[in-house]
């Protein structure tokens, strides 16, 4: 965490991206663990955590500095998903083709906020350099 309200939205979208990051894990744990009898597949709840943070009323700026005021609300919700539920007879509930498909969604995201935070860095650097 950078320690300036100028790195404000890049501090979010970095705890965004490290969330994105763990959820790959995460998913790509559940794929190795396809065959594994009464496995559960896990899963991150960040999205939500951050919408609820960042709603309310005022303007987003300020919305956005009073979440810097403590960034460790916005630290991800690991779940098990569906913990009692399995439509398999080995009590397993991960679909690969599901799996999958979330893993190539969650890449496209981490690679959007990587592509974010370097175009506000971009940016501070044409304002410095000017």
């Amino acid at each position: 965490m950078i320690n300036t309200d100028i790195y404000n939205y890049i501090n979010i979208l970095d705890k965004a991206a490290d969330a994105a990051n763990m959820r790959n894990e995460l998913i790509s744990n559940n794929i190795a663990n396809v065959n594994t009898p009464n496995y559960k597949r896990k899963d991150i709840n960040f999205e939500a955590v951050l919408q609820a943070e960042l709603a309310g009323s005022g303007s987003l700026y300020d919305r956005v500095n009073k979440t810097n005021d403590d960034l460790t609300v916005l630290d991800p919700q690991v779940y098990t998903d569906n913990a009692s539920l399995s439509y398999r007879l080995d009590g397993n509930n991960v679909d690969i083709n599901t799996e999958e498909a979330y893993l190539a969604e969650n890449q496209i995201k981490y690679q959007a906020l990587v592509d974010l935070m370097n175009q506000e860095f971009s940016r501070y650097k044409s304002v410095l350099s000017s």
